[in-house]
């Protein structure tokens, strides 16, 4: 059969990959809990029945705000065969935009994963003239979804059922999902069928997983990019395992051994701090053996001349000494690392593809489905620095400040009751005006340089491209975060939130006393020295006006329960700004 709707996923399950016994599996109590794709369906179906039963109708909308599980998907295809839209909420998101979600979206129903997570609902729903019934998914303060698929075994619509799914179109309103963004209200997206399984049908060939390989999630299934992938992985056909928490990754990963997973480039970064880490602990022959591999990584290329006969017989040697450790770090089994939702520094990217560790780095929005381009294993296809190329199907041109906009059978239907900002964002053409700055390399890799809104002038009229900066800062394992401000002052500097725990070993290695709190590192004379020097061999990559004339160091990383992150871990500047406000007005004193 074929897949034009995202609701025809699980029985092209069956008919391709049969009922496998972990299509699905999340860990209750420590155990994996294992779902076949027959008992995923025939649950998703009785609570669909249950949805249908409590009267919940075609087009209503219903409100899911849960951490990855099993159940997530349950529910998301429950959804999809009672006829009502899908509308995914981060867990950690605040009771003011959560009441205007489910005000705007106008939810007759929502689902959460726990007692805090009700609690945060229950609130939101105050006032509201037409409050939602509220379901827990685990045990806690409502009524748990057990009953309704209780009830929809009862009283099972299967009839009711087959008519919604028949008279469901590829273009039909699949989900809405409110972008948080880092400033205003949040706008409601609205996605079609057809804009997911676009993307996920031109993508499926890409990763090299199928039916035999697992696969781990734990970026949130609220954003579309895992979203997406989970769908892909279903039309693939690889098992599915989620993580306990962003604190078990690396504990899942060494018992799980999965063969895939999407990550996000601070990740990756911080893998890598942490292994240099173990590196900078070795003493004389293995301490060089480990950065003359790292050395050797940071030449790596995959398809322009320069990996030598030589070079290759090195990197043969570096693999089976060092790599081959960083690799059984990582399960053993990683044919594959998807990262997205910001920028990859190049040389990072060099080093875990020459450690056999490929990253396939790509770019897109909520509003394109995601993906508008990819690297990927197909031949010369690969381009450190960009984004890959283009995915088919989809156009991307300029315009003429540099914005990328982008048209395609990804891009969404609209704003949900924001006609003002659907013909902001969708021109007369059906292009989409992404907010990114970006450029083609070689005629066919696309290139992001800066987020549009991001970018701010200098009070000698010279304009500032913050990203790039901070992207060279985070090249540093000095630094855990950074941002570069400056906007209507004399000269740009940097607000960094240092990695302490690099600066602990490094204070070690040196015999330095530089303090036990993160605050009284950060104070520490030699710790500035340090830091002012990581600032200058960054400077000589940047033109005159764009040098980091002064920075700010902060002992407390930005968090997304800190309020300084966007749930896809975006850095929210005008928060940061505000919080750090004194500093700054200190910093650019005459």
């Amino acid at each position: 059969m074929s897949v034009t709707r995202v609701l025809d996923l699980p029985e092209y399950y069956l008919e391709n990959f049969g009922d496998k016994e972990d299509a699905f599996a999340g860990k209750v109590n420590g155990q994996w809990v294992k779902w076949s794709m027959k008992k995923f369906t025939e649950t998703a179906h009785q609570l669909a029945s249950g949805l249908i039963n409590s009267g919940l109708q075609r087009g209503d909308r219903a409100v899911i705000i849960s951490n990855n599980r099993p159940e997530w998907n349950v529910i998301d295809f429950a959804v999809q065969y009672s006829g009502a839209v899908l509308v995914p909420v981060y867990p950690n998101i605040s009771g003011n935009d959560l009441k205007f979600i489910l005000q705007d979206s106008g939810a007759k129903i929502i689902f959460v994963s726990n007692n805090i997570v009700f609690a945060n609902a229950k609130l939101a729903c105050e006032g509201l003239a037409s409050p939602p019934k509220i379901f827990t998914i685990q045990n806690g303060g409502a009524e748990n979804i057990s009953l309704l698929i209780e009830n929809g075994k009862k009283n099972p619509r299967e009839e009711v059922i087959s008519v919604i799914k028949n008279e469901t179109h590829p273009d039909s309103l699949l989900t809405i999902l409110y972008t948080s963004g880092t400033t205003g209200t949040p706008k409601g997206v609205m996605l079609s069928h057809n804009n997911l399984v676009s993307n996920f049908t031109t993508l499926c060939d890409l990763p090299p997983v199928d039916h035999t390989c697992r696969a781990l999630s734990f970026l949130p299934l609220n954003h579309i990019y895992e979203r997406m992938l989970t769908y892909l992985y279903l039309y693939r056909g690889p098992a599915i395992y989620y993580a306990e928490s962003i604190e078990t990754i690396g504990d899942n990963i060494r018992e799980l051994k999965p063969h895939i997973f999407s990550c996000v480039p601070h990740l990756l970064q911080k893998v890598y701090n942490r292994i240099t880490a173990k590196g900078l602990e070795q003493k004389g022959i293995k301490r060089k053996l480990f950065f003359w591999a790292v050395q050797l990584g940071e030449k790596f290329e995959v398809r322009k001349p320069g990996n030598s006969w030589w070079y290759k017989l090195k990197l043969s040697i570096a693999s089976k000494l060092i790599f081959s450790k960083w690799r059984e770090a990582l399960g053993g089994n990683v044919r594959a690392m998807i990262s997205g939702g910001a920028a990859l520094e190049p040389r990072l990217c060099r080093i875990y593809w020459a450690a056999g560790l490929p990253v396939l780095e790509g770019y897109g929005l909520t509003e394109t489905s995601p993906v508008i381009a990819v690297n990927n294993f197909n031949p010369d296809s690969i381009c450190f620095g960009t984004v890959g190329p283009v995915i088919k199907d989809v156009t991307v041109k300029f315009a003429a400040d540099g914005e990328i906009l982008v048209k395609g059978p990804n891009v969404m239907l609209g704003y949900y009751n924001r006609p003002d900002a659907t013909a902001e964002a969708l021109d007369k053409d059906g292009y989409f005006h992404t907010g990114d700055i970006g450029t083609l390399v070689e005629g066919r890799f696309l290139k992001i340089t800066d987020r549009k809104k991001e970018i701010f002038k200098t009070s000698g009229g010279k304009y500032i491209a913050p990203q790039m900066i901070e992207n060279l800062l985070r090249t540093s394992q000095f630094v855990e975060q950074s941002m570069i401000i400056g906007e209507n002052q004399k000269f740009p500097s940097a607000i960094i939130v240092p990695s302490i725990t690099f600066l602990k070993d490094w204070a070690k290695l040196k015999g330095y006393s530089i303090g036990n709190t993160a605050d009284e590192i950060v104070k520490n004379e030699k710790v500035v020295k340090r830091m002012e020097s990581v600032v200058e061999k960054i400077n000589v990559q940047l033109a005159q006006y764009e040098k980091i004339k002064k920075i700010i160091l902060l002992p407390k990383e930005w968090t997304v329960d800190g309020g300084e992150l966007t749930p896809k871990l975006s850095i929210k500047r005008k928060v940061i700004l505000k919080e750090n406000e004194s500093a700054i007005e200190n910093l650019y004193k005459e």
